[in-house]
C-alpha cells in the first residue's frame, strides 16, 4: 500500500466533508455548483483482471463525474496512472447502447501538494486509436504552492488548508532555532484559525471547524515530527491558546 497520511486526510475530507470539494470542483474546471449541492460518492475500489485500482476520490454531481487525486509528489507518471483510474472508473459506469457501449471520461485534476517549476499546469498524453485516430488526453493539475492562505479563503478552499504547513516543511530546523522565525508561523496560524472560526461560526458548522482544525495538526505534526517545539506551538495555537 502507498497509502500516505497526506492521503488518508485527503480522503477523511472527501468521505466526511464531500461539500468541501465543491468550491475545488469550481476553481479548476470552472464551474458554479452551490455548496449545498447534492454531491453522491462512488466507491473508490476498482476491480480489475490484474489487481485492484483505488482512487482518491470519485464524485458525481447532476450526471457529471468528477476525479481528484491528491499527489504528494511530482510524479512524473501521473498522466499514465489518471488513464488507468479514469478507465477503471468509467468501465464500471460504461452505458450500453444496444451493441455499443459509450465510455465518457470523467472531470478529472491531480492536486500537487509539492511541485517544481516544472511540474505542468496540465497532465498530457497521446492515445492513439486502431483507426490511426489521434487523441490527447489532457487534465488540469492544481498546485497547493499557487494558493496563499488569504486566496485559500477567498476562494473558499478550505479543503486545501490543512496541506498548507507543506511550504514550511524545509524550515523545520530554522523554525526551532530561530524564535523570530519561529513567531511569524505561530502568528500566520494565528490567523488561519481565527479566519477559520469565523468563517464556520457564521454558517453554523463548528463541528466541521473541529474537524479541520484536527487535521491540519495532525498534517503539521508529521511535517515537524522531529521539531518538537514546533509541534506543540502549533498545536496550541490550533487549540485556541494564544501564545
Amino acid at each position: 500500500m502507498n497509502n500516505t497520511i497526506f492521503d488518508d486526510v485527503f480522503r477523511t475530507m472527501i468521505e466526511k466533508m464531500p461539500y468541501l470539494a465543491v468550491p475545488l470542483i469550481n476553481e479548476v474546471f470552472h464551474t458554479s455548483y452551490p455548496e449545498d449541492v447534492k454531491i453522491t460518492q462512488l466507491r473508490n475500489e476498482h476491480q480489475q483482471e490484474n489487481g485492484e485500482v483505488i482512487t482518491d476520490s470519485c464524485l458525481l454531481i447532476g450526471k457529471k463525474m468528477y476525479h481528484i487525486e491528491c499527489q504528494s509528489t511530482d510524479d512524473t507518471t501521473m498522466a499514465i496512472r489518471m488513464i488507468e483510474y479514469d478507465f477503471a472508473i468509467r468501465i464500471e459506469h460504461a452505458e450500453k447502447q444496444g451493441r455499443r457501449y459509450r465510455i465518457e471520461f470523467p472531470k478529472s485534476c491531480v492536486l500537487f501538494l509539492r511541485s517544481s517549476k516544472n511540474t505542468p499546469d496540465h497532465l498530457e498524453a497521446e492515445v492513439v486509436f486502431p483507426d490511426g485516430r489521434v487523441h490527447l488526453y489532457s487534465i488540469p493539475t492544481i498546485k497547493m504552492a499557487d494558493y496563499t492562505k488569504n486566496s485559500i479563503f477567498e476562494k473558499n478552499l478550505l479543503m486545501l488548508l490543512p496541506f498548507y504547513i507543506i511550504r514550511y516543511e524545509k524550515k523545520g530546523h530554522d523554525l526551532n532555532e530561530d524564535p523570530e522565525l519561529f513567531q511569524i508561523l505561530l502568528n500566520e496560524y494565528e490567523e488561519i484559525r481565527v479566519n477559520l472560526e469565523k468563517e464556520l461560526s457564521e454558517t453554523g458548522k463548528s463541528e466541521l471547524y473541529t474537524d479541520l482544525t484536527k487535521l491540519i495538526v495532525k498534517i503539521s505534526d508529521y511535517i515537524f515530527r522531529e521539531e518538537e517545539a514546533v509541534r506543540k506551538g502549533l498545536g496550541d495555537i490550533m487549540g485556541g491558546k494564544v501564545l
